[in-house]
């Protein structure tokens, strides 16, 4: 259900099993035409343009993909006549005999699945890398290559028609408010996140943030083994920050790794860090190897990427930071900061951002859909104006922004008011800036 790109693997997956595949989609032929061309030559029936109860009831299961939401009519009523539900990782995790390091989290997803991948290639693993980045879990089945090391970064999407995925270490690197759009409310979405643990056993391990209140605290009735990972506090089991160094210890082993030469910089990615070595050391990297990697792996594209400096003035772009709890890891990142934000509102609250703004934030620009009502929660905080385009935002920053100052495009929304993606977003930021 759902010719996406999981849907388009999951088909072409079980018609080379021998299954006998109907592939339904609400888009029509012409919209799907690149797509259909992948599955070119494979014995598929196709309905595309709408949905067939008779198809839905009548299945021995459902691959559905991601952006289908659970309370789907199609699905209430396939599940009401017994039939099982599945997303493509839980098909996928039927076939993969390596360990699997699942990695979920509303911010940082990206760069610690990312940085796991590269650690375990570094350490000399045959490793697999993706799920929601890159390629979909269920290709490393498909292509019947041999790996040691499966990493997936995982949505709550994806997580939730599990059924027996089961990751040898599962980490979940923070919550805080996003996708209300899609769930009825913010204990919906925690539940979602929360998936990734519940077929795990004493002989697992769950990689949580001991940071995050909510994390910490919903960690405790887990079955698997908990490895901590923590800025704050020095950790009896886990992995921590100690002065210039980050602690990883162990069954009372403690190793050293200091920070000073890390290329990825900022708060959140010093916990993307510790997510990532607790993952890779719990399943036999080492520790030379990895700090070697770790001193050469720079940030990902559009997450706090430095563009330029401008008349001693210094532009980021953040734009992958679609909610609230990202934006609040770069707002952490620096002081003196003119903050442009905006975009399309995604329900949830911008008051944890309050402190933060008031705090750090000298100028506040707000463009799309959500500025009216982020100047409603944040405007009375700083000096606050709207500006109508990403270009106006940019040019209006440089004026009031001194030397020594930081620009910062962190928009705590998505970006489908007024570019295609978060990508676009970006580039025209990035353009912006070199244009000034």
């Amino acid at each position: 259900m759902g010719l996406a790109k999981t849907g388009v693997a999951s088909a072409r997956f079980l018609a080379g099993q021998g299954a006998d595949v109907t592939a339904t989609d609400m888009r029509d032929e012409v919209a799907l035409a690149g797509l259909l061309e992948e599955l070119s030559g494979l014995d598929i029936r196709y309905l595309l343009g709408r949905h067939d109860e008779a198809d839905f009831v009548g299945a021995d299961m459902i691959v559905v993909s991601p952006g289908v939401p659970q309370e789907h009519p199609m699905l209430i009523k396939a599940t009401a006549a017994g039939v099982p539900v599945i997303s493509e990782i839980e098909l996928a995790s039927r076939f993969i005999e390596a360990p699997i390091v699942g990695i979920t989290g509303t911010n940082g997803k990206t760069t610690t699945t990312t940085l796991v991948g590269e650690l375990f290639k570094a350490n000399g693993f045959a490793t697999y890398t993706g799920g929601n980045i890159g390629e979909p879990l269920i290709n490393l089945p498909e292509s019947a290559v041999k790996v040691e090391r499966v990493v997936a970064e995982i949505s709550s999407f994806q997580l939730e028609w599990i059924s027996e995925f089961r990751p040898r270490v599962a980490a979940l690197l923070n919550i805080s408010e996003d996708h209300l759009d899609r769930y009825a409310d913010y204990q919906d979405y925690i539940n979602a996140k929360l998936k990734i643990f519940e077929n795990q056993t004493s002989e697992d391990f769950a990689v949580v943030n001991h940071d995050d209140e909510l994390v910490w605290e919903s960690a405790q009735v887990l079955k698997a083994r908990l490895f901590p990972f923590s800025r704050m506090l020095e950790l009896e089991e886990g992995i921590f920050r100690r002065d210039d160094n980050l602690v990883f210890r162990h069954n009372g082993k403690e190793q050293f790794f200091p920070v000073k030469g890390f290329r990825l910089q900022g708060v959140h990615n010093l916990e993307n860090i510790m997510a990532a070595l607790a993952c890779c050391m719990l399943l036999g990297c080492e520790r030379d190897a990895s700090l070697l990697l770790l001193n050469r792996f720079e940030a990902l594209h559009h997450r706090m990427e430095f563009v330029r400096e401008v008349a001693g003035v210094r532009y980021y772009e953040d734009s992958k930071a679609t909610n609230v709890g990202s934006v609040a890891k770069a707002l952490e990142s620096f002081n003196n900061i003119t903050l442009i934000a905006g975009g399309k509102d995604k329900g949830g609250s911008y008051q944890p951002l309050a402190k933060l703004v008031s705090q750090r934030v000298r100028h506040l620009l707000l463009i799309g859909e959500a500025a009216e009502r982020m100047a409603k929660e944040l405007g009375n905080l700083t000096d606050t104006h709207r500006t109508a385009t990403l270009e106006e935002a940019v040019e209006l920053s440089a004026r009031l922004t001194g030397a020594g100052g930081v620009v910062l495009l962190s928009p705590a929304c998505s970006s489908f008011d007024m570019f295609k993606d978060y990508e676009e977003r970006a580039q025209r930021f990035i353009k912006a800036v070199k244009g000034l």
